[in-house]
Parts: C-alpha cells; sequence; structure tokens
C-alpha cells in the first residue's frame, strides 16, 4: 500500500496541470482575442513610441 501513497501526489499535480492547460487552450481566441490583440498592440506602439523619443532626446 506504499506505492499508493507514493503515487498519488504526483497523480494528483498531473491531473491539475491537465486541467490547468485545457483552461489556458480553452481561454484562447475567442470573441476576446482582438480585444486583447489591440491591447498588446497599443502597448508595444507605446513602448516603441517611448524608445524612440528617448534616442531622438539622447542624439540632440
Amino acid at each position: 500500500m506504499e506505492y499508493v501513497s507514493a503515487l498519488v501526489p504526483p497523480v494528483v499535480m498531473a491531473v491539475f496541470f491537465i486541467g490547468l492547460i485545457v483552461t489556458i487552450v480553452k481561454s484562447q481566441g475567442g470573441d476576446k482575442k482582438a480585444k486583447e490583440d489591440a491591447a498588446v498592440d497599443a502597448a508595444l506602439a507605446r513602448a516603441d513610441a517611448a524608445r524612440q523619443n528617448g534616442v531622438h532626446e539622447a542624439g540632440a
């Protein structure tokens, strides 16, 4: 019976991990994808603009 108590924690962790992966995969895309993509694009544009402004100010 020691083998059962030795196998339970890894099996439980594997089940929760598989559940986590399934949840992540299911939450990708869908009707919220465009909104998430737009938010990421806006953040990248702000970071790029800030980087370019910093370069111009340092060069002046």
